[in-house]
């Protein structure tokens, strides 16, 4: 009998002690979240506009060096023209 009520006080204090446990556990606070996303995404979306915002630049850039390089080839077509004229006579 004795070490029936051993065995039973035992696993009563067991149980009372875990019980204990979690409702300390549960009562601890929970350590703060800091949200170091959100900066960072808005930091990127920044960065993309001003990217596209150079893109944008740089491909007028493009079209006016394009539109250069005709108005060049044409002055040199005229300029080769007139000096093919002025051999033939």
């Amino acid at each position: 009998m004795r070490t029936s009520g051993r065995i039973v006080t035992g696993i009563t204090a067991a149980a009372l002690l875990a019980m204990v446990n979690l409702g300390c556990a549960a009562k601890q606070q929970q350590p703060e979240i800091r949200d170091t996303w959100t900066a960072a995404a808005q930091r990127a979306d920044s960065a993309a506009s001003r990217a596209e915002t150079a893109a944008n630049r740089a491909e007028t850039a493009a079209t006016r060096v394009e539109a250069a390089a005709k108005r060049a080839e044409e002055a040199a077509a005229r300029v080769e023209a007139m000096v093919a004229k002025s051999m033939r006579k």
